[in-house]
């Protein structure tokens, strides 16, 4: 059977009560079968001028990238050259500048949860002053967006749309990243990895791409299928912790990004929505997840319910060098 991924509007949820009810159909089926899907109709402006920022962010000379190095910063913000972040114990071939919600620097105590260290304040290029506030009014957007898309998934699934507002009220741990993926090596064409194969590990996730492409999703095992760049859409996908919270029911689908060819320059700005650091995740009360089959656990990254806990799992993984400067002694309780 042939995939396509959806395009959904979002103004259908507000267009009178049969368009609502055409486009949670169409929710439910992209969310159960494919786990990804195409958003228009968001609202969110700025879109070309986010791109625009990126392309110049990462013009920006070396010395002055290397004063915001992620290797600087215990809570994981800041820039990462190409090489520096890791999947699956693999150098993925993109630079990135991460983004969270702006937090003053703190210490956890000795018996505070690890994941503590992800909040914290961002580091900012001075000579790109444009680049906060436009970011900040980015990330807003894209909470607003994704709180209500999380609401209507919850209705598609017959459950109170509330019904997760308080592991994300008042105060979600989202996350953005502006996206550099340099065109592979001429003489090196295997080395592809953009982002090497992986689910994310939130709640959704919306991407924000050029007309490049270079994003595959892999829907049935082992097949990887390119998805389409559709103008003005977000490209969403759904994380574990919905997946753990449906029981398997709603796909936290497996996907990776190839890396343009050699002389090409791809840029894209996902942006993740995820829980309080805090939060734990119930099971949603709907007859599909009572009657799904749960979830299939990797020994090697077993799923939590706590997105804390996931989360700084996925840390460990990634920026090794970052927990060896600065958190050394959780290297050594990973060991054990």
């Amino acid at each position: 059977m042939a995939i396509t991924f959806p395009v959904l509007d979002l103004r259908d949820a507000y267009r009178g009560p049969t368009a609502r009810a055409a486009l949670l159909d169409e929710l439910r089926s992209a969310v159960h079968d494919i786990g990804f899907f195409q958003l228009v109709g968001h609202g969110v402006e700025g879109a070309d001028q986010i791109l625009d920022l990126a392309r110049t962010f990462f013009d920006l000379p070396e010395s002055e990238l290397a004063e915001l190095s992620m290797l600087k910063s215990p809570h994981f913000r800041g820039y990462s050259e190409v090489g520096r972040e890791l999947t699956k114990g693999a150098p993925d071939r993109r630079s990135q500048f991460d983004v969270g919600p702006e937090r003053e620097a703190r210490v956890p105590g000795p018996n505070d949860p690890a994941y503590l260290w992800v909040a914290g304040p961002n580091m900012w290029p001075t000579s790109m002053p444009e680049l906060k506030p436009t970011i900040n009014r980015w990330m807003s957007q894209l909470t607003d967006v994704s709180h209500r898309l999380l609401r209507l998934i919850l209705a598609c699934l017959d459950a109170p749309e509330d019904f997760l507002d308080p592991v994300v009220s008042d105060d979600p741990q989202v996350h953005f990243k502006l996206l550099h993926y340099p065109g592979h090596p001429d003489d090196r064409p295997q080395d592809d990895q953009g982002i090497g194969t992986h689910k994310d590990y939130g709640l959704l996730t919306l991407l924000l791409q050029d007309h490049l492409g270079g994003l595959q999703v892999s829907v049935n095992e082992g097949e990887f299928l390119d998805v389409p760049t559709v103008p003005g859409a977000f490209v969403v996908n759904l994380g574990e912790l919905l997946e753990v919270a449906t029981r398997g029911y709603l796909r936290a689908t497996t996907h990776r990004v190839v890396s343009p060819p050699p002389g090409v320059r791809r840029y894209s700005a996902p942006f993740f929505y995820n829980p309080r650091l805090d939060a734990t995740m119930l099971p949603l009360p709907t007859r599909e997840v009572t009657q799904a089959d749960g979830i299939a656990q990797d020994p090697d990254n077993p799923l939590s319910d706590s997105y804390g806990n996931n989360v700084m799992r996925g840390m460990l993984r990634a920026f090794p060098d970052v927990i060896a400067i600065h958190h050394p002694e959780l290297l050594e309780r990973s060991a054990r």
